[in-house]
């Protein structure tokens, strides 16, 4: 998913309606998500069929909704969305604070 700012979109609004042509284009004000920019050549089932995978993803890559919910919302099934997830760069398993405390607990036991 490409995401721009609204300068940018002012400077440059025919990049933004490209990169709309093959996914939606999330616009931003400031740094928060502002708008959704779709693309409206495809049918609106085409369109809800790539809006909502796009959505899922972002929202499970911000944190906001787990791994689960995310391929509810997507209309995948989870290996097809862990794919699409793949595809964009988006990690599925994040290390936090306690990551390292685990693989230390999980040492002891595998030695």
């Amino acid at each position: 998913m490409y995401a721009t700012n609204v300068r940018e979109l002012k400077k440059n609004p025919s990049l933004a309606l490209r990169h709309a042509r093959e996914a939606p284009v999330l616009v931003l004000k400031g740094d928060e998500p502002d708008a959704l920019l779709i693309h409206l050549d495809k049918t609106l089932s085409d369109t809800t069929t790539g809006l909502r995978p796009a959505l899922a993803a972002s929202l499970f890559r911000d944190g906001l909704m787990s791994l689960g919910k995310a391929t509810r919302i997507s209309g995948l099934n989870m290996g097809a969305f862990i794919k699409h997830l793949g595809s964009l760069g988006i990690e599925i398993a994040r290390p936090d604070e306690t990551t390292v405390h685990e693989t230390q607990d999980l040492s002891a036991w595998l030695s």
